[in-house]
């Protein structure tokens, strides 16, 4: 099965929802064979795969590069494409713009825009003009300047309140599911009850509709910086190095290639 914006949707309260980055064709094929539904083409990419040390300098160019790849890696699981920082933010006329061309270029079936109740506006364009909106509130690592780093979020009553009516907004607006990162459980239980539509979370909790997890996290390929949510399933970075080690001193003694190995 093809999974949509619109099926993806209708599992709230019919089952949980299971999202994982992917950046190229091979990670999305084995993803999307494991039976995942939703594959995000992360701008987290700009850590794990060009080394930044944020998510900040990737750019539209690489984004849709590496989204078309993703694309032609999935048969059935949802690609949604991260629209990158400040290929938005300017109006929403740009944003727009961009928009289509993950759509039309890259082939993607939704994209991700980060923001609350101010992104309003352009969240109903978009979903006005046919392109699904996948929204993110909560830890918005878009905006790590203005919130000082990687902090939680909604700790404080008043920031709580605020993050249940983005929601609201966002839903009202139009996006088929919310991705909620970094709040404190209860909070994310909290905005899970409040919309009727899924609600993702990374980071915020138990009572979500679905999680998502970047990848590279979860493989153990990535360890410049592990949040407290990332779960390590295995350690394929030490098997990987592992495997070089072996590669390379079988290379130096002359062991590789043997005989076998040869035309």
């Amino acid at each position: 099965m093809k999974w949509t914006a619109c099926k993806i949707k209708k599992l709230k309260g019919q089952q949980k929802i299971v999202c994982l980055t992917a950046y190229d064709y091979s990670m999305a094929r084995i993803i999307d064979a494991a039976g995942v539904q939703l594959i995000l083409v992360g701008d987290s990419l700009a850590m794990t795969m060009l080394g930044y040390e944020n998510t900040l300098p990737v750019t539209m160019v690489e984004m849709l590069q590496y989204t078309a790849a993703v694309v032609r890696g999935t048969k059935e699981a949802l690609v949604v494409a991260d629209m990158p920082f400040m290929s938005y933010q300017a109006s929403i006329e740009q944003g727009l713009t961009n928009a289509g061309r993950f759509i039309k270029r890259a082939g993607a079936g939704a994209v991700k825009v980060e923001g609350g109740a101010f992104r309003v506006p352009f969240i109903r364009a978009l979903v006005d003009n046919g392109i699904p909106v996948l929204g993110h509130i909560g830890l918005t690592p878009q905006s790590i300047k203005e919130m000082g780093g990687y902090k939680v979020q909604g700790r404080k009553v008043n920031e709580a309140r605020r993050l249940v009516k983005d929601a609201k907004a966002l839903a009202k607006a139009g996006v088929f599911s919310i991705v909620l990162e970094g709040v404190p459980e209860p909070l994310g239980r909290e905005i899970t009850r409040a919309v009727k539509i899924p609600v993702i979370g990374i980071g915020a909790g138990r009572y979500c509709d679905g999680q998502i997890l970047v990848t590279h996290d979860l493989l153990g390929l990535y360890s410049d910086f592990t949040p407290k949510f990332a779960k390590r399933y295995v350690d394929l970075g030490f098997a990987m190095k592992k495997a070089f080690q072996s590669y390379k001193r079988e290379v130096e003694t002359g062991a590789f290639p043997s005989k076998e190995h040869c035309y």
